[in-house]
């Protein structure tokens, strides 16, 4: 069940306006900071609940249209229909947004359903004045309004046929995003009976610990082995914060591209940080930049292990005094994800780079270190342990056995072949070209759909797919991204292509392991440029997956995988690679040799600390729990 609080209040800033019967504003009151709540009156209607810090207004929803284009940047406007009132809500966490507007159409259908009383029956029954705050959705609340829509489709609801929601009437089209869709109580095919449901994949208390400290304002560092949910985790952490002062940045660009953000440089604009500290203070102050220091509450930083100590304390220093504060990273919050036992900072020259964590201002700045451990990536227990080995740099001899045997496993099918992870880029762009021309038939090429052709380089830097796509009827594909977790359509998820439309544009059809046969149709990918605003690749979500680099393969989930460990050069490397699979069975080790497997020292000494610290403090708060308990 989820929380009240969480579908029926919000934080935001809310702009009230009064219009005309022209539909000009007359009117208007800008709230910075407004507590929006929803309840019910002592006729069970619903009643949105707006305070200002003094004054408390209440509107009843009795008829209202939604509109919900940018749900997703945390917008929305509720338009009060017999009033001529419109509440421009901001700057709200967009995954309580969201909650907050599909708890309101829902509970609004359930309503209407009951056969609301007249002003007639009001008078008579003489109820004292109440507002009690509406409870959260429930199971009867969903089989209700799915009851309804499959009688007949009810007036007022937004849907993807680009309608706004509504309490009573229909109203102007307003074109939505595909991003924001996913809010909508209503399918995408209005030929089909729309089926609501309760969000499905919930937090485990792990994450939901790491949540609970981040929204309590702590900076928190949590890390996890590969497939515990940490980017999933990120992303409800990020629809939880208000947008504005939420900066969300990771190492590399791809990552970066994952969750919506830029990389970590590109929001210091600091250059690679090199720089002596004055001089880096002076570019962070140039007016762009400066704006993003001075704005940011809470910055996000993905796949820390790839930053660089040395670049960590270079930040932190100049956050304090761009921001002219004292306090640790100028008083941003951090919220800082990754695992230390994957890949380590690029050296540069001989000198081995250090570790974030080894950084001077490390430990002052971090106040909360988490660890999950729930591996939600593989299921096989067995596996499971072999990589919880592996991570740590241990191989036994029946680990060795296990992966010498798997050179023999035959994890081709359907047309299907094994996906070579390299060590090198220039082994992965050899391999998937010869195997193409090896292909009969002519190539397709693909060009992808730029926002801004003079910054190809930051756009190639963010993209998942590249500026041109080659492909024929045979050629290996792997998504770059989420299309349709219920259907196995997701990012890393293998096929073969098997044909191409006769249209003009040819798209490709392509059969995948999974058992879906799809077209392809282009995608768009959104990230941030260094200076705020935003840029966008539109290509078909796809890239050749006879060979895929270690690097550009983490956070993927691959179904056949064969690797060769033999040219590992970096600690953490081998885990990567055998990580990626989603099973033993559909892993191929070549030439296995376990003095490849190696974890960095310095690592190892800084989990177990951190391992010991959170022991000592679940014995703490046990004692505190027991002493209570005896008094």
């Amino acid at each position: 069940m989820l929380c009240a609080e969480e579908g029926a209040e919000l934080q935001c800033t809310v702009a009230v306006e009064q219009l005309t019967s022209c539909g000009q504003t007359a009117r208007r009151q800008l709230i910075r900071r407004a507590a929006v709540l929803l309840g019910r009156n002592e006729f069970q209607e619903i009643i949105l609940r707006l305070h200002d810090g003094k004054v408390t207004h209440s509107y009843r929803m009795k008829e209202f249209r939604l509109f919900t284009k940018f749900v997703r940047e945390g917008k929305c406007t509720v338009k009060l229909l017999p009033e001529n009132i419109q509440l421009l809500l901001s700057n709200c966490p967009p995954d309580r947004l969201s909650l907050f507007l599909k708890t309101l159409s829902i509970k609004h259908q359930a309503w209407q359903a009951g056969k609301p009383l007249s002003d007639r029956d009001k008078l008579k029954a003489g109820l004292p004045r109440s507002f009690e705050a509406i409870s959260p959705l429930q199971h009867k609340d969903i089989q209700k309004v799915n009851e309804l829509r499959s009688k007949a489709a009810p007036p007022g609801l937004a849907d993807r046929t680009n309608k706004p929601a509504v309490g009573t009437r229909t109203g102007q089209q307003v074109k939505r995003s595909r991003s924001d869709a996913n809010f909508s109580p209503v399918k995408a095919n209005p030929n089909k009976k729309p089926i609501l449901s309760l969000p499905s994949r919930k937090l485990n208390k792990e994450q939901a610990a790491v949540l609970k400290a981040v929204l309590g304002g702590r900076s928190v560092f949590f890390t996890g082995s590969a497939g515990t949910g940490k980017s999933f985790l990120l992303k409800r952490i990020m629809g939880s914060l208000p947008p504005k002062s939420t900066f969300a940045t990771a190492s590399t660009g791809v990552a970066a591209c994952h969750i919506g953000g830029t990389t970590l440089h590109n929001f210091a604009g600091i250059g690679s940080g090199s720089a002596p500290l004055e001089q880096c203070i002076e570019l962070a102050q140039r007016p762009g930049v400066l704006q993003h220091w001075t704005t940011c509450r809470h910055l996000i930083i993905d796949e820390v292990s790839m930053v660089e100590a040395q670049f960590f304390d270079k930040l932190e220093s100049v956050a304090r005094s761009v921001r002219r504060s004292t306090q640790p990273f100028g008083g941003i919050q951090l919220i800082v994800c990754g695992d230390f036992l994957q890949l380590p900072p690029v050296s540069k020259g001989k000198e081995k780079a250090s570790f974030c964590f080894q950084a001077r201002s490390w430990r002052k700045v971090i106040q909360v270190n988490m660890e999950l451990t729930e591996v939600r990536r593989q299921t096989d227990q067995n596996f499971i342990s072999l990589l919880q080995a592996v991570r740590v740099g241990r191989v036994t001899e029946e680990i060795t056995s296990k992966l010498m045997k798997s050179a023999y496993h035959e994890v081709e099918r359907d047309g299907i072949v094994a996906t070579r992870l390299c060590t090198h880029k220039t082994d992965v762009e050899v391999t998937n070209e010869e195997r193409l021309q090896q292909l009969p038939g002519a190539v397709r090429v693909f060009d992808a759909v730029d926002s801004d052709p003079e910054l190809l380089k930051t756009i190639d830097t963010h993209s998942p797919v590249g500026r041109k796509i080659h492909l024929k009827v045979g050629a290996q594909v792997m998504l770059t991204k989420n299309l349709d977790v219920a259907r196995g359509l997701v990012n890393g998820a293998r096929g073969v292509v098997v044909a191409f439309q006769s249209e003009k544009h040819g798209l490709p059809r392509v059969r995948f392991l999974c058992g879906v046969t799809e077209v392809l149709k282009p995608e768009r990918w959104v990230f941030k440029s260094g200076g705020g605003g935003h840029l966008s690749r539109q290509q078909l979500p796809l890239k050749l997956a006879w060979a895929i680099s270690i690097h550009k393969s983490q956070g993927m989930t691959l179904d056949c995988v064969e690797i060769s460990l033999a040219r590992v050069f970096e600690s953490g490397q081998a885990y990567v690679a055998l990580s990626r699979a989603r099973s033993l069975e559909g892993l191929r080790v070549m030439d296995f040799d376990p003095h490849v497997v190696r974890a960095d020292p310095d690592v190892l000494v800084f989990y177990k600390k951190l391992r010991k610290e959170r022991l000592l403090m679940q014995a703490s708060m046990e004692d505190f729990i027991s002493n209570n308990d005896d008094a």
